[in-house]
C-alpha cells in the first residue's frame, strides 16, 4: 500500500506588506516540530523573500489582490509555492554593490535545492522553491 501524502497547506493573504510577517509565521507554525530546527530559518527567509516579491512586483494594486501560499512535502523536500495575480516572470538580477534591492531571488537561488517560475492556469504567476529535509528527523 502506498504511503498517503500529507495534505498541502494553503493560505491567502492581502497583497500588503503586513502580510509578509503573517505568511512567515503561518509557514513556520505549519512545519512539523521535528523539521523546525533544520528548516525553520531557511523556510522563513524563502517565505519572506517570495511574498515580498509577489506584493511588490506581482500585485496589480487592487484592494482585492491576494498572495497565495502552498506548502507541501514531497520527494524529500518541503516545497513552497507563492502565487500572485501578476503576469510578469521574475528573473534573477545581478545588482551592483550600491543597489538597495534586487537580491531576493539571489537568496532564493542560494537556499533552495531547486526553484522555478510557472504561469498559473487561470491568472497570475507562481514561484516554487524546495528545501531538502531528512525523513524521520
Amino acid at each position: 500500500m502506498p504511503e498517503i501524502p500529507l495534505v498541502p497547506v494553503h493560505w491567502r493573504f492581502p497583497a500588503h506588506p503586513t502580510s509578509v510577517r503573517r505568511a512567515r509565521h503561518a509557514v513556520a507554525e505549519s512545519l512539523p516540530h521535528v523539521f523546525r530546527p533544520h528548516l525553520g530559518d531557511d523556510l522563513g527567509l524563502l517565505t519572506s523573500e517570495l511574498v515580498t516579491n509577489a506584493i511588490r512586483h506581482g500585485a496589480c494594486g487592487e484592494d482585492e489582490d491576494l498572495v497565495e501560499l502552498v506548502l507541501w512535502p514531497a520527494d524529500g523536500h518541503y516545497w513552497l509555492a507563492v502565487s500572485d495575480p501578476g503576469t510578469g516572470k521574475p528573473e534573477l538580477a545581478r545588482p551592483d554593490t550600491d543597489s538597495e534591492s534586487g537580491r531576493g531571488l539571489i537568496l532564493v537561488e542560494s537556499l533552495a535545492t531547486a526553484w522555478t517560475v510557472r504561469p498559473r492556469p487561470t491568472r497570475g504567476t507562481s514561484v516554487i522553491a524546495g528545501l531538502p529535509y531528512q525523513p524521520g528527523g
